[in-house]
């Protein structure tokens, strides 16, 4: 997608490779550019992994690169942070979370709760889960009325499933026994949160578990019958990860850019019109992660941006989570 520059007189060109939709992104854009009329934005709608393999390439070839990466692959952004694929930034915008920056290099720039959604007109009558225990529990009623009803990622094709069963793993020791609840349940496996929410909205499933908080509030705005649940023993929290490449063909436009994104003002419009929470503390507001912590308090565990999230990538550590996770939906 291409966003003309409201003025020609010097015109200029950020480029941004991002993982979040274009047109989702639109009113953010736009709002920028009324800050910076002479930028022209050439925005790349990609796969996480594409954004991260093709900033890789370009800086190593000594050709620039975009000026702004925006992914949920946490694992992915962190890396490249770690790497020194990206530039160090002075957030000059407000005090940010210690847990949501890395280096003044990675910034967390949303607050997204992964959580369990369900059919209200199944549920209409019966108790809804409002944690892994009771979720356990409903799975393995001997009615077998769930089986085939439930939904979840597939983590070996899922980066994000697997980050959110991963951080499972890390506060829920009993988190297999759940797994192994899903697998007898004849759980079905997606690759992305739209294909479980539109399941949930029609009835084909009427539960599905880590789906990500923002796109099923977006699902839910659209459709009555998707409920929500931020589980009570621990709700864990995903951060989108915004950089600026070292190699930015334009850098100073990508600092400009991000410190926009951070700002009240761009981090209000992510809240109120991209439906993404804001995580800037100075914004308030439902959509908010004030607000979030005020509603959940302790309960809300978000994921720490540093280098413990590069451990995630570990190809042997990985291979070996993905073959338990197979071991537990067969029962063993």
């Amino acid at each position: 997608m291409v966003l003309p520059a409201k003025s020609e007189q010097n015109k200029r060109i950020l480029t941004i490779y991002s993982s979040l939709d274009a047109e989702v992104s639109r009113p953010l854009l736009n709002a920028f550019q009324l800050t910076e009329p002479n930028v022209e934005i050439h925005y790349f709608d990609l796969q996480t992994i594409e954004i991260y393999t093709r900033t890789i390439e370009e800086s190593d070839s000594g050709t620039p690169t975009a000026d702004l990466l925006i992914s949920s692959a946490m694992d992915l952004q962190v890396k490249l942070a770690n790497d020194g694929y990206a530039a160090r930034i002075n957030n000059t915008v407000t005090p940010w979370p210690k847990w949501a920056s890395w280096r003044n290099s990675a910034f967390g720039i949303t607050f997204e709760p992964s959580v369990i959604v369900y059919n209200k007109d199944y549920f209409q009558d019966k108790p809804v889960p409002q944690n892994r225990a009771e979720l356990r529990a409903l799975l393995e009623q001997p009615s077998g009325s769930l089986h085939g009803k439930i939904g979840t990622y597939d983590i070996e094709s899922s980066g994000l499933g697997y980050l959110f069963l991963a951080r499972d793993g890390e506060h829920d020791r009993d988190i297999w026994k759940l797994v192994r609840a899903m697998g007898a349940a004849g759980v079905k496996l997606y690759s992305n949160s739209s294909s479980v929410l539109e399941r949930v909205k029609d009835g084909r499933l009427v539960l599905g578990y880590n789906v990500l908080g923002s796109y099923a509030q977006q699902w839910a705005s659209d459709s009555p019958s998707i409920g929500i649940v931020n589980p009570q023993d621990y709700t864990v929290v995903l951060s989108r990860i915004a950089l600026v490449p070292e190699a930015a063909a334009q850098p100073d436009l990508g600092r400009k850019a991000l410190q926009f994104l951070m700002s009240v003002q761009g981090q209000t419009i992510m809240a109120e019109e991209l439906e993404l929470p804001s995580i800037n503390p100075l914004v308030l507001g439902d959509n908010t992660a004030s607000a979030f912590k005020k509603k959940y308090g302790a309960r809300l565990r978000p994921i720490s941006i540093g280098p413990g999230l590069v451990a995630y990538l570990d190809q042997v550590k990985r291979a070996r989570f993905i073959k338990q996770w197979n071991r537990a939906l067969l029962g063993e």
